[in-house]
């Protein structure tokens, strides 16, 4: 039998079904899927950041490894969630990226915009080095 999961929270910030993961205090570990969950994962993503409020914001590491391909609504929700994340002068990692969904990131010009990592573990080093484990307040 399949059991829906369930809403939890993480200091402030609520995670909802199909929601990213907390991989410590601070940090959301985000395993992305391909459509049609690509689309869900990322909308809740926003609608969760804009609901927490601003020095609770977390750090956020995005993981490809199952995306094949990003059209503009995805590009769009990602540069969101990058603002979002900004404001509460927080990290944003993409990390595992197939080479398909690479080359729209070099042919869009996002590779300049997003920081990415060969991996979810580079990614998180990098977010935990840039100070990005806990949300003040």
């Amino acid at each position: 039998m399949e059991h829906a999961p369930r809403a939890f929270f993480v200091g402030n910030f609520e995670y909802a079904p199909d929601m990213p993961t907390e991989w410590s205090e601070g940090i959301v570990l985000c395993d992305l899927g391909d459509e049609p969950e690509l689309s869900e994962e990322i909308a809740a993503l926003v609608e969760q950041l804009k609901a927490t409020p601003v020095p609770k914001i977390p750090s956020v590491v995005l993981n490809f490894g199952g995306v094949s391909y990003l059209n503009s609504s995805h590009i769009a929700s990602l540069l969101r969630v990058r603002k979002r994340v900004a404001e509460g002068k927080r990290s944003m990692v993409l990390a595992s990226m197939s080479d398909e969904v690479w080359s729209i990131m070099l042919m869009t010009g996002l590779d300049k915009i997003f920081e990415t990592a060969p991996d979810t573990m580079t990614a998180l080093a990098r977010v935990q080095l840039a100070g990005g484990e806990k949300p003040e307040g």
